[in-house]
């Protein structure tokens, strides 16, 4: 685990209510046209609206949490869909538990 792409991951407000509305997405986002909000994830257009930046801020913002592995990202035609990695945010729970 590279901690220090992890720690810079969480290091930022905007990348921590990007992660909490990921957990339920169908709450935080308007529904889409292509992809379903739980099962492929959200639209990063959606993402960056309801950040309030525009659409290549948010794609760093989403491009430092997939390098650190918190979310996943899925092309669907020229869009790019992010969703929670569950499983990962899990394990970097335990490590920084141990860690504290």
């Amino acid at each position: 685990m590279d901690l220090a792409a992890l720690l810079r991951a969480l290091a930022s407000e905007k990348r921590l209510r990007v992660l909490d509305w990921l957990k339920d997405p169908e709450a935080h986002f308007r529904p889409q046209t292509d992809g379903d909000r739980v099962r492929d994830g959200v639209c990063s257009l959606f993402i960056a609206e309801k950040l309030g930046v525009s659409p290549p801020t948010a794609a760093e913002h989403l491009r430092i949490l997939a390098q650190a592995g918190l979310v996943k990202p899925k092309r669907i035609k020229q869009w790019t869909f992010y969703k929670r990695d569950e499983k990962r945010i899990a394990e970097v729970k335990r490590v920084l538990a141990k860690a504290i």
